[in-house]
């Protein structure tokens, strides 16, 4: 398969269900934000974490590709026959689990903190707010444009980076600058 197929020199792209639309389409900037998502966390994987959070990571990373293609399936054809562009109840219930397991190591938050720290904790902050902004993307479809456990799992997954980068930050050392 060649990476590039000309197919998209208009300016248009397929949806799963084969619907050609426009490459600006909320639609595709909604699964565009998801993918960038994806690979800051790949950036915060690059730059060295712990094999814990490197297994979080991966699993979040295929996670997002789930939500992408959840978000180019308006039909909801793909999901039923493709098992892993399913997200559920069960993906929901492993990201609060893993922020309860994550902020056991942690401090009480006081006040609000700088984002930054370490390199990773730095790209796990942005990754949160690109997820956030992925968040806003998806909502502003409406509430019948896709599956409403999309919205839950990007919600839920900017709170678990939020303290996924403290814990990056806290098990290498680095205090957290309080506003």
């Amino acid at each position: 398969m060649k990476i590039y197929t000309k197919t998209g020199d208009q300016g248009e792209t397929s949806l799963f269900d084969g619907t050609r639309v426009s490459k600006a389409d909320p639609r595709v900037d909604a699964y565009g934000e998801v993918d960038e998502a994806n690979a800051w966390l790949g950036l915060a994987r690059a730059e060295g974490v712990d094999p814990e959070i490197g297994g979080m990571l991966d699993q979040l990373q295929r996670d997002l590709f789930a939500a992408g293609s959840m978000l180019a399936d308006p039909r909801h054809k793909i999901a039923g026959r493709v098992e892993k562009a399913l997200l559920g109840d069960a993906d929901i219930e492993r990201l609060e689990g893993w922020i309860d397991q994550l902020e056991t190591g942690l401090p009480p938050l006081r006040r609000f903190i700088l984002a930054g720290g370490t390199r990773a904790g730095g790209a796990l902050h942005v990754a949160r707010t690109v997820c956030r902004r992925a968040e806003r993307r998806v909502i502003s479809l409406g509430p019948d444009a896709m599956d409403r456990i999309v919205v839950i799992f990007i919600n839920r997954l900017s709170d678990l980076l939020f303290v996924m980068a403290r814990s990056v930050n806290a098990r290498a050392g680095v205090t957290e600058i309080e506003w």
